[in-house]
């Protein structure tokens, strides 16, 4: 992976970011697996040991515009919330642009309360669990919230000088060279080193981040088990819940449901499937309609 850094051209960032030992690499170019990501990449060389360097992948103009803003106004002692559903990247997003912040969960507000009495820089997450933010005093600090939701929206206007919305992954137009990019890094993991077709329309997109990777572990998994395997993961699954009287038919479907659905899928033809399965069509349609595959 050839990595080009450019370094970032706001000169009072970067003199506010060396006083605090780090430096920032404001985008980073990517050119790997044919991807054309951008990075942006906050590398903090002598960093508490409690926090870790992080890096946030995006190509989206949505995503530029927060970071932007949020670079911008770095050096001033201002209140910025950041809005977006749960894994789409928040903290990471945020944990790259101030990596030595203090962060304070604000479902305890005690603490929060004493944070805000020691330091003047605070990034507060699950913000949405906090009822009562009116008499909290953000005088004369910078204040990094992060909220899953917010319900009112008026009262949060009057407290943040900078509200910004993190896109979903279904908004956000880099999301095939996301997928690209965790497919890549997946199989480097799993270690299969040759070439899998993704099925991107079923790919979960419900909880974001943390849906689709599941969804792509589930699929790249999938599409590499023999009829070894497949036996094995059959026999445990008969082995933990086998039980009854009548096992035989309520299991059968596990191998019918699959076969019919394939086949269907792969001919496209009943007449032709009855013919590859040794069935007569009458006998098939039966099958199709009792597992619901019409």
């Amino acid at each position: 992976m050839n990595l080009t850094v450019l370094l970032s051209p706001e000169e009072e960032v970067s003199r506010y970011l060396k006083t605090k030992n780090c430096y920032f690499l404001s985008i980073v170019g990517i050119n790997a697996y044919t991807l054309n990501l951008k990075f942006y990449l906050l590398t903090n060389f002598h960093y508490n040991r409690k926090m870790k360097p992080v890096h946030f992948l995006s190509n989206s103009p949505k995503i530029n515009n927060i970071v932007k803003g949020f670079t911008l106004t770095r050096s001033l002692f201002v209140s910025s919330l950041l809005v977006g559903k749960e894994h789409t990247g928040k903290k990471t997003l945020i944990g790259m642009l101030f990596p030595n912040s203090i962060t304070v969960d604000a479902s305890s507000k005690e603490e929060l309360i004493l944070a805000l009495k020691k330091h003047n820089e605070i990034i507060i997450y699950n913000f949405e669990n906090l009822k009562y933010f009116e008499d909290l005093n953000f005088e004369n600090k910078r204040i990094i919230a992060i909220a899953n939701h917010i319900d009112n929206s008026q009262k949060i206007e009057k407290k943040f000088a900078f509200i910004y919305h993190m896109p979903s992954l279904e908004e956000r137009e880099d999301l095939d060279l996301l997928i690209e990019y965790f497919q890549n890094e997946i199989q480097k993991e799993l270690m299969l080193d040759y070439p899998i077709k993704l099925d991107k329309k079923n790919l979960d997109l419900s909880t974001n981040i943390q849906s689709l990777k599941a969804s792509m572990y589930r699929q790249l998994i999938n599409k590499t088990l023999n009829s070894d395997d497949i036996e094995h993961i059959l026999f445990e699954y008969l082995l933990n819940n086998i039980d009854g009287n009548n096992a035989y038919r309520e299991y059968l479907f596990l191998f019918e449901r699959p076969l019919i659905k394939a086949g269907l899928k792969k001919y496209k033809s009943q007449l032709k499937l009855s013919s590859i399965l040794g069935l007569n069509r009458n006998t098939l349609r039966k099958k199709i309609q009792e597992h619901d595959l019409d």
